[in-house]
């Protein structure tokens, strides 16, 4: 009886905290959540609709509305495939090759978490700008890159380019080697190699990362700021065109404005609740072949 104890007592050390502090630190949580997440949610949209749905349909259907929101699916469009394949590459080089300037790599993709977006966009500016690096020879054969699409979706890139590349690298690392090594001695090609073996294991990851790139891509602000010149109408991404309006006391249409970048965050926080719990049931499922096999 003693040992059975004793036992027992190991067993759950987890459940020693008295349950005064677990109420505590759960409510704390959950005040958080509430006054940091919840209360802003809620009041973008009691803001939005304050004058009725007749206002924020016509807040939304504004020329500048339906042209901030067409850029940025536009910007969108285009910046997330780049970082997809960006990502998928790096990824596949950091964690299937070993050479040298890995460490430089794999530091380099961290780079946009740790530069402010506003210096990215000034770096944009400093290259492309008509007095930059290369403004001169852009001026020369009429290409125009700064306040232009071509300059938001280089920011675009920019600030979002971390994300599939670091939902790969974690996923593809604690897979190993070993199945693409046995595919290899099997004579598959490298194509068919990452079709048929890679792709399945990470492919949950890579919707993950996915998703917060687009996200990212929609949402930015800062660096689209600085290279997209604000010109209304053409260079006004939906973040952007929510700050122009508030600064015009349009304060019911920015809110009806902003209520769209809050569904996206939200729709954004279903599909990557939805993709984590498939990519666990899938990592499961994956764990209990062996033991059946065996079995």
């Amino acid at each position: 009886m003693a040992s059975h104890h004793s036992a027992s007592t190991i067993a759950k050390p987890g459940l020693t905290e008295p349950a005064i502090v677990r109420v505590a630190l759960t409510t704390i949580a959950l005040l958080f959540l509430v006054a940091f997440l919840v209360v802003p949610l809620v009041y973008i949209f009691v803001e939005a609709f304050r004058n009725g749905w007749s206002a924020y349909t016509d807040a939304i259907r504004d020329p500048g509305a339906r042209a901030a929101i067409s850029l940025t699916l536009i910007v969108a469009a285009l910046s997330v495939p780049a970082n997809a394949l960006f990502g998928v590459a790096a990824a596949w080089a950091i964690t299937r090759f070993d050479f040298r300037g890995k460490r430089v790599l794999t530091t380099l993709i961290d780079l946009p978490f740790a530069v402010s977006p506003v210096v990215a966009g000034l770096i944009f500016v400093q290259l492309f700008g008509r007095q930059g690096w290369f403004g001169p020879w852009l001026f020369e054969h009429d290409l125009k890159v700064i306040f232009a699409v071509p300059g938001i979706v280089l920011a675009t890139i920019f600030v979002s380019f971390p994300f599939v590349a670091r939902e790969l690298i974690a996923v593809m690392e604690a897979s190993g080697r070993e199945e693409e090594e046995a595919a290899s001695l099997l004579g598959a090609s490298g194509w068919q190699m990452f079709l048929r073996v890679t792709l399945p294991n990470v492919k949950w990851a890579f919707i993950s990362g996915v998703i917060l790139c687009t996200a990212r891509a929609m949402g930015e602000f800062g660096a689209v700021s600085v290279v997209s010149g604000r010109i209304r109408g053409e260079t006004t991404t939906l973040p952007i065109h929510v700050e122009i309006l508030y600064n015009e006391y349009a304060f019911q249409a920015s809110f009806a404005v902003a209520s769209l970048l809050a569904i996206l965050a939200v729709v954004t926080l279903v599909l990557q609740t939805i993709v984590e719990q498939r990519h666990q049931r899938a990592l499961a499922a994956a764990n209990r072949a062996p033991t059946e096999a065996q079995a």
